[in-house]
């Protein structure tokens, strides 16, 4: 599985965590969670680094929400059923496909993930675990939703947080990890 991911960092801090470190954590994990849901096609998946004032922005810009976050996720699919990939193959379903690909390399445009670096050290803090298992858990996290994903239900929820504790074991990104 191929993944062409495009890490950026909006605000790169004087003293803080290893941002070579970060990228290399967010890659993993995105690369575990395709091979999780058995994505067959090579993805492009963007995913930019900020801080809580950027965040905030995209936050209300996006989502009407004029609050920092944690993890926002942009999805470029609608799924049919979340995690399933078959409907690209779909000949019925063309129109949901149109775009779905970049047409210069041919990769999945799975969509876009934004973390604030600020808001996961404090998370991890609180939390009590590293901030790597921080940065994996909100990855793993937002890739669920890109896959379709969502937790507004009860159920949904405890389903979206068995497969992120699943996909964090199989990257080693345990409560306990550094």
């Amino acid at each position: 599985m191929s993944v062409i991911t495009d890490v950026q960092f909006c605000a790169e801090p004087e003293k803080g965590p290893d941002l070579e470190r970060m990228e290399e954590i967010v890659r993993n994990v995105i690369d575990k969670a395709l091979d999780y849901k058995s994505c067959p096609y090579e993805c492009e998946i963007s995913v930019l680094f900020t801080d809580n004032e950027t965040i905030r922005e995209i936050n209300r810009d996006n989502r009407g929400i004029d609050a920092p976050t944690d993890v926002l996720s942009f999805p470029m699919l609608e799924f049919e059923t979340p995690g399933d990939f078959s409907f690209l193959e779909n000949e019925d379903s063309s129109n949901n496909i149109i775009g779905s690909f970049n047409p210069e390399s041919g990769e999945l445009i799975l969509g876009d993930i934004v973390i604030s670096l600020e808001r996961a050290a404090s998370q991890a803090e609180e939390y009590g675990h590293s901030l790597t298992r921080e940065i994996a858990f909100l990855t793993a996290h937002s890739m669920l939703h890109l896959f379709g994903y969502d937790h507004m239900e009860e159920a949904e929820r405890l389903e979206m947080e068995r497969m992120q504790e699943e996909i964090l074991a199989a990257g080693g990104y345990t409560r306990d990890c550094e």
